[in-house]
Parts: C-alpha cells; sequence; structure tokens
C-alpha cells in the first residue's frame, strides 16, 4: 500500500514538474512575439533632410491650432486677398494709390466757392489730398482730366454742352509756385494789432499789419488732358475758384471694382 502511494505521489510529481517546465517555455516565447508584433505595427520615422541654410524646410513642420486659421481674420474670417488695399469704385487704381474719375461736383452752395482753399480742405474731408500737377499729368493716359472742346470726349473730360457755351477746360492742381520774390509773395499773416515786442532784449513794438493769406502773387499750377499727353495750362492766384479732384489711398477691404 505504501509502495503504491509513494508510486502516485511521484507521478504527481512529475507531471508539475512537466508542467512547469511548458510553461516557463512558452510565456516568453509568445511575450516575445508580442512584442515582435508591436516593433513590426510602427512606421518607419521618416529622414528629414535639412535645407541648404541647415534649417528644416517650413512645409515639413507641423501646423499648429492657431495657424490652420491664420488665412482668415476676425470674427467673419476675412480673407488676406480682402485685405489687399483697393480703390472705390468711383476712382481709377494707379497701382499705389486711387484718383477720382471725374472732378468734384459742386453743391449749388459751393459754386463759386472752389478756390485753393475749399479744394484742399475738401478733399482731405473727404479721406484725401488735391493732387500735384506731377501727379495729374501722370494719370493723363488712365483719366479723363479736363481738356480742350477739340479734345476726345472717349479720353477727355470736355464741354458738350452748347447752352451755357463751350468752353475749354483745365482743372487745379496742389503746385504752387509764387510770381514775385520775397516772402511776401507767399502770403503774410500780418501783425496783430496788441502785438509786443520783447522788454527783455529791449524790441520795440510791432507796427501792426493786415493779413494776406490768399495773395494773388501765390499761384496754384493748372493741367489739362491735351490728348493724354498731359499739359500745363497756366497758374491761377490761389483765391480764384477752378474745377478739382482728389486723389487717394488705397483702402483695406475696400469695393475691389474701380473705373479704369
Amino acid at each position: 500500500m505504501i509502495e503504491r502511494l509513494n508510486r502516485s505521489a511521484g507521478i504527481a510529481a512529475l507531471f508539475v514538474a512537466l508542467l512547469a517546465l511548458v510553461l516557463a517555455l512558452t510565456v516568453p516565447a509568445g511575450a516575445q512575439r508580442g512584442k515582435a508584433k508591436k516593433r513590426t505595427a510602427k512606421k518607419p520615422a521618416p529622414v528629414v533632410r535639412l535645407a541648404p541654410n541647415g534649417k528644416i524646410a517650413a512645409r515639413l513642420l507641423p501646423t499648429v491650432p492657431r495657424a490652420r486659421v491664420a488665412d482668415a481674420l476676425g470674427p467673419e474670417r476675412v480673407t488676406a486677398e480682402r485685405l489687399q488695399g483697393t480703390c472705390a469704385p468711383e476712382a481709377v487704381d494707379l497701382g499705389s494709390w486711387c484718383l477720382s474719375a471725374a472732378t468734384y461736383p459742386l453743391a449749388d452752395d459751393e459754386v463759386g466757392k472752389n478756390d485753393y482753399l475749399f479744394a484742399t480742405q475738401k478733399c482731405v474731408e473727404l479721406g484725401g489730398w488735391l493732387p500735384t500737377a506731377g501727379q495729374l499729368i501722370g494719370a493723363a493716359q488712365r483719366v479723363k482730366l479736363s481738356s480742350t472742346i477739340d479734345d476726345s470726349r472717349l479720353t477727355a473730360s470736355i464741354d458738350l454742352d452748347p447752352a451755357d457755351g463751350l468752353k475749354d477746360r483745365r482743372e487745379m492742381s496742389s503746385t504752387l509756385i509764387t510770381t514775385a520774390a520775397g516772402s511776401s509773395a507767399a502770403g503774410s499773416m500780418g501783425v496783430s494789432d496788441g502785438a509786443k515786442g520783447d522788454p527783455k532784449t529791449g524790441e520795440p513794438d510791432p507796427v501792426p499789419l493786415p493779413a494776406n493769406p490768399l495773395p494773388e502773387t501765390l499761384q496754384y499750377v493748372t493741367v489739362y488732358d491735351n490728348r493724354d499727353k498731359g499739359g500745363f495750362a497756366g497758374a491761377k492766384a490761389v483765391s480764384q475758384p477752378e474745377a478739382f479732384r482728389c486723389a487717394f489711398g488705397k483702402v483695406e477691404g475696400a469695393a475691389s471694382t474701380e473705373i479704369g
């Protein structure tokens, strides 16, 4: 009986030993196969070649979340295209600036008041400036400047209504000249009544003089279309009225359809 028990215990011990051996051999192998699968599942890392300047090309860099919407700004997602400077529909696009396609339309109460001061202030009020003679002549091939009655109505602004006569036209520029020598030729602020000299230096009181803010000797240059070549049409005193047009800087987001 004892021998039979000893034989059974030996068989059980042998079975346990064999089972332990099998487990010891199979578990590491399975683990190694799992690791091998994980290694093969990974994609090989790409080789990044540096640019000649030693930097990584911008196209290879990841885009951060904020930069993904960098081409659309503001709550309305304004695109970079809409931010490009443009001219108003009633102006001609001359590259970096704009010029009114027509002279300023005077209201009934402005007729006869359009001297140099009025024109320069009106253009600023409208957001622009009174163009120089050079700017107007430079734009003659693109803009229908005022001109003589025998000029082409297709390329120039000419008088076509004989109801009040037919007259040659010209227009004001911001370019100024003087017709006499001396500083007084450009006007004078005068000397106010009551002005006093500097008593610390013994300066005498100045003699009162009337102001002359619009002297006849200070004149603006006028120009005309001259068949798209541009031309000078003489000068007029700054106090004299004349037709004028305004120049403007380009505006971001303005209308993209311009005359010309």
